[in-house]
């Protein structure tokens, strides 16, 4: 068996185990139609897109000479100019992730797997490379690169809130970090301004539960983080109900003055809302920062 054949079968017995993941990924990435990625310019690419007359410094091995028989004319076919983007992304696996305030709703780590894998898939079917940040994962393009994507997202931290990966940030790449972000902005921060010292623009979703939004506590209750690191008892939670709005309100306006200082689009998406607006946005987002 070839190298490339064994890597292949590896990655499909991976992803063997993965396909909840990727069935609502690719379910869910079919939804949006693909536009074309071809920039109207000559250059490097696949696709025709006119003849032209040779014009003065062109070669001989330029000239397409099935066209040219045709008359007394010669002719250079020119391709379309295509330059293929390399996006990284950050999934946030940590616990704070893994909640979700009714068995009827997606975790927010759930939606956020299944959005960033959707994105994945219409960028490299769209010809881009897709990643992670850091080094596990470089930007590459094709149907194994998504099942290796898929491994990688199906994985859990115990940590209670996610550290964005700040290295290996390639120059002139696009971004998409997917994320609560209630923990720490400072490492966020980090990231985003050595991405922009690099000229890496990109998206920062927020996903967050629906009852994160409304605080519906009243009374005693007990405030425990996912990973058992936090905890808060009161009697009168629904005390706490205006101060933790304004709070998260600050949280909100901080992460999009983050993003618009960085050259970045910041986005909150709630988990009992559509996930295909979600990934509409997404993708209009990307591609206005790709254009």
């Amino acid at each position: 068996m070839s190298p490339e054949a064994s890597l292949r079968a590896r990655a499909e017995a991976q992803a063997a185990s993965l396909p909840p993941l990727l069935a609502r990924a690719e379910h869910l990435a079919g939804t949006v139609l693909l536009g074309e990625h071809g920039r109207r310019r000559a250059g490097m690419g696949d696709d025709f897109w006119q003849y032209r007359p040779v014009q003065t410094g062109d070669s001989r091995r330029m000239i397409d000479w099935r066209r040219s028989a045709r008359g007394d004319a010669q002719f250079v076919r020119e391709r379309e100019w295509q330059i293929a983007q390399s996006v990284i992304l950050w999934v946030d696996q940590s616990a704070s992730m893994q909640f979700s305030s009714d068995r009827s709703l997606p975790s927010k780590l759930e939606r956020a797997r299944v959005l960033a894998l959707a994105t994945a898939i219409l960028l490299i079917r769209g010809g881009e490379r897709v990643g992670l940040t850091g080094t596990l994962l470089p930007p590459r393009r094709g149907n194994n690169q998504i099942l290796r994507l898929a491994e990688f997202f199906s994985t859990e931290s115990a940590e209670d809130y996610g550290v964005p990966e700040a290295r290996a940030m390639l120059p002139q790449a696009r971004g998409l970090f997917v994320s609560d972000f209630m923990g720490d902005l400072t490492p966020l921060r980090e990231a985003l301004t050595k991405a922009a010292d690099r000229g890496v623009r990109g998206v920062l979703l927020q996903v967050l539960d629906p009852s994160e939004e409304s605080f519906p506590f009243r009374g005693r209750t007990i405030f425990e983080s996912m990973g058992g690191s936090l905890r808060h008892e009161t009697l009168k939670a629904g005390e706490l109900r205006d101060r933790y709005l304004r709070r998260l309100a600050q949280r909100k306006d901080e992460l999009g003055q983050l993003a618009l200082r960085t050259g970045w689009q910041y986005h909150c998406h709630h988990s009992n809302d559509a996930a295909q607006m979600a990934l509409m946005w997404l993708w209009q987002a990307i591609n206005r920062g790709t254009a």
